[in-house]
């Protein structure tokens, strides 16, 4: 296993640049939380001529609803929600800015292609260690749409967030190199 790359929010083009799909990424600063009733509101928002709640410019957007934060802790458990849910939406984010997502699962063509034509990245969270990913999240602010309750737009600061590239913005997809190196399907 490599070294760890070690990456501060926001991101640059220079950022994204040097990743490649399997890295292992410790991501730290700001990030920001949003899944699907988040990216509805975000394109009808941009669709209106309207400003988003936060500057998308070199930000990195977690899907995640996290559970109620326990007394004494910032955020409760908060696992990655599969990310195919919100590529319809993920396209023009890119375009307005935005450097990278955090997720699971596969993305569609179309994402893949705005990360490339826009230099971001995809990372993928490893599901099913929500309790341990929170350890990651030193604080965690409601900053927009406070009546979609766990979705609300959040923004967490993070240290050492662990993550791994998905997509890189050469066209590289983790999925695609896992079939090709270890065999199966992509379905």
């Amino acid at each position: 296993m490599g070294e760890k790359i070690h990456l501060q929010t926001p991101l640059s083009n220079e950022d994204t640049k040097r990743l490649k799909v399997g890295d292992s990424v410790l991501l730290s600063g700001i990030i920001y939380t949003g899944r699907d009733m988040v990216h509805r509101r975000f394109m009808e928002t941009i669709q209106k001529g309207g400003d988003l709640p936060f500057d998308v410019k070199g930000q990195v957007l977690f899907y995640v609803g996290p559970a109620p934060a326990r007394p004494g802790y910032p955020i409760g458990s908060c696992g990655p929600t599969t990310s195919y849910r919100m590529d319809k939406f993920t396209p023009m984010l890119y375009e307005k800015g935005l450097r990278g997502t955090i997720g699971k699962g596969k993305r569609n063509q179309a994402v893949r292609d705005a990360i490339k034509r826009y230099q971001g990245a995809y990372f993928v969270a490893t599901g099913g260690v929500a309790a341990l990913l929170c350890k990651s999240i030193k604080s965690a602010k409601i900053i927009a749409y406070e009546d979609l309750a766990a979705e609300a737009v959040r923004e967490l600061v993070v240290d050492n967030f662990p993550v791994t590239v998905g997509n890189d913005c050469y066209g590289g997809d983790i999925f695609e190199e896992g079939i090709k190196r270890f065999g199966g399907t992509s379905k």
